[in-house]
């Protein structure tokens, strides 16, 4: 039997690699050659075919029994490698390559997997597109004319071009969910902390973690493993036994009618699958959430960035590195807080001492008055939509705002700290849409057996 080295999860990839059905260097040069076949795309930022090959023997030479053993990885550009430069999609840093590979990387080295390819982002993650003004727009597989996501768009783009198995990313209000809608694969965010922050590019310390994207639920439950140590076996669950909040107030307001259609349909299939549905408000929520959200990012970007280039790329001063920044979106953002208009210590301090406390206490009692297993939601409130539109997108006929729309239902859980993976709806046609679970912060393989069984349960 022929292996489809294209559509074969890691897990899979693994186990062929291991029975040796597959060469760790014949797997890596179908990779390369995937890669060239969809280099239009503009998925990957630093990738070398020959490295791949060498390192994929070496890999799993070393380390033959290990997890990943042999497993090529595409890591987001803001994810600290040796082998390849560390960007972060920003001019300054497109030469830097780090002295030491970030936590993670070193996590999945031993292992036994290895970074293949870095792949594109938005510039400095400070965004939701992808359209980077430096490095190139990332480009949808399911239509190239389409935005993939941000600010994971690159991880998105290889893993569901089948160019890479699996990749991480990194996700501060959603930049592993929302191109993991946008693109047809699943992306997840971890409990905040849960992972490595060491040698990542940052925006947010409170709101930051790296992130994995992969084709199956499978595979991320591996990658939780490798990367948290936690790698108990995920429970047997059957829909039976999930009760499930549906939070219709916000979450499902003013939704594209392809993602209503999609996520309806996929609710129906989980109910019927046995899932107990419950509607939930958030009642209070809201008004800590926006006093929370930006406040808390541009307060400390404005101060974990100049202490990652102090550490990590000392040669690059933050001046420089702001008077690199090609993308006007980011030019904006991160000029926004050079003068008067800052923002204040004040807002901060209340954000963290008052605002996340807040939002945490009614997120838990409404998992606890109402029995939840997790909340279910459209990850984006939109498919992907033309690249270009970095400022306004059309919705229901209205212009609204790109960045704040896309990231409307993913921020909350982002601001809590709080464990979110997003499935691809089952679509017979169209532009792909994302359905999204979220947890309670620390339950990351309860919520990953949840969402296990609801893959099984939306594949029928």
């Amino acid at each position: 039997m022929t292996l489809d080295l294209e559509r074969l999860d890691a897990v899979a990839t693994v186990a062929a690699l291991k029975e040796g059905s597959v060469s760790p260097a014949a797997y890596a040069e179908a990779l390369a050659e995937r890669a060239a076949k969809h280099a239009d795309l503009n998925a990957l930022q630093s990738f070398d075919a020959g490295q791949v090959v060498q390192a994929a023997a070496a890999a799993f030479e070393a380390h033959p029994e290990a997890a990943l053993a042999g497993l090529p990885i595409v890591a987001k550009d803001n994810i600290n490698t040796t082998a390849y430069p560390t960007s972060g999609g920003t001019k300054a840093l497109l030469r830097h390559t780090p002295a030491t590979d970030a936590g993670v990387v070193q996590r999945i080295t031993k292992a036994g997997g290895f970074i293949g390819a870095k792949a594109g982002m938005h510039e400095l993650a400070f965004g939701i597109t992808s359209n980077n003004a430096v490095t190139g727009a990332v480009h949808n597989p399911a239509d190239p004319g389409l935005i993939a996501g941000g600010s994971s768009g690159g991880t998105a783009a290889a893993v569901s071009a089948g160019i890479f198995p699996a990749g991480l990313g990194t996700d501060t209000g959603g930049s592993c969910r929302i191109p993991a809608a946008l693109c047809g694969v699943i992306g997840f965010r971890p409990t905040t902390g849960r992972y490595d922050s060491d040698g990542v590019v940052p925006i947010s310390h409170t709101r930051d973690t790296v992130g994995t994207l992969a084709r199956s639920t499978r595979d991320i439950a591996l990658f939780d493993g490798v990367l948290s140590g936690d790698d108990a076996a995920l429970a047997e669950l059957a829909m039976t036994d999930v009760t499930l909040g549906v939070p219709r107030n916000m979450f499902y307001d003013n939704l594209d009618p392809v993602v209503a259609a999609a996520v309806e349909a996929q609710l129906s299939v989980l109910s019927a699958a046995g899932a107990k549905l419950v509607d939930v408000d958030f009642d209070g929520i809201w008004p800590h959430n926006e006093a929370f959200s930006f406040p808390v990012v541009f307060y400390e970007v404005m101060r974990d960035l100049p202490a990652y280039l102090a550490e990590h790329a000392p040669e690059v001063s933050f001046e420089t590195l702001i008077k690199g920044i090609g993308s006007p979106d980011v030019a904006g953002a991160i000029g926004s807080q050079l003068g008067d208009e800052a923002m204040p210590e004040a807002a901060y301090r209340a954000a963290m001492d008052v605002h996340r406390p807040a939002m945490r206490q009614i997120y838990g009692k409404v998992f606890e008055d109402n029995g939840l297993d997790a909340i279910v939601f459209p990850t984006t409130p939109l498919p992907a939509r033309p690249i270009g539109e970095d400022e306004t997108v059309t919705l229901n006929g209205d212009q609204c705002p790109t960045f704040p729309t896309y990231i409307r239902n993913t921020d909350l859980g982002s601001n809590i700290g709080a464990p979110g993976i997003s499935l691809p709806c089952p679509v017979s046609s169209g532009l792909p849409v994302g359905i999204e679970f979220d947890g309670l912060p620390g339950k990351d393989r309860a919520l990953l057996a949840l969402a296990r069984a609801a893959e099984k349960s939306m594949a029928r």
